[in-house]
């Protein structure tokens, strides 16, 4: 296998993952993620088609904001999983994590941000 092959194979790895964190937190997973490693140090996944039934109709009412606060909410309580499951993978420690959603698009970022080389992280 190629080193191209190998880092291929790790995105699409990642991405399933994320895919089933979801599902096991929320009921059902996002139909299509995408991850990326962009530069050396971050990997953006991005993730679409997240929204739950409920979720969907606080859109529609306007209520974008309510969507927004209860992901950033989850994300908190469940960050350990994700950055534990994101670092069994690439085998790098995270050193931070952060999560984002556009209801309106029904798209959800997930970034983590890797120890640089050497494991410092500054």
């Amino acid at each position: 296998m190629t080193e191209n092959q190998r880092h291929l194979s790790r995105m699409a790895e990642v991405s399933n993952a994320l895919v089933q964190l979801h599902k096991a937190h929320f009921g059902r997973g996002p139909t299509h993620a995408r991850s990326l490693l962009v530069g050396r140090d971050t990997l953006l996944c991005m993730l679409e088609d997240v929204m739950l039934p409920a979720e969907q109709k606080l859109v529609n009412q306007g209520q974008e904001e309510k969507v927004q606060t209860a992901r950033v909410a989850v994300q908190i309580a469940t960050k350990a999983e994700f950055m534990s499951a994101v670092e069994q993978i690439m085998q790098r420690k995270v050193r931070a994590f952060t999560s984002a959603i556009d209801p309106t698009a029904d798209v959800l970022f997930e970034v983590f941000v890797f120890e640089r080389d050497g494991g410092e992280s500054g």
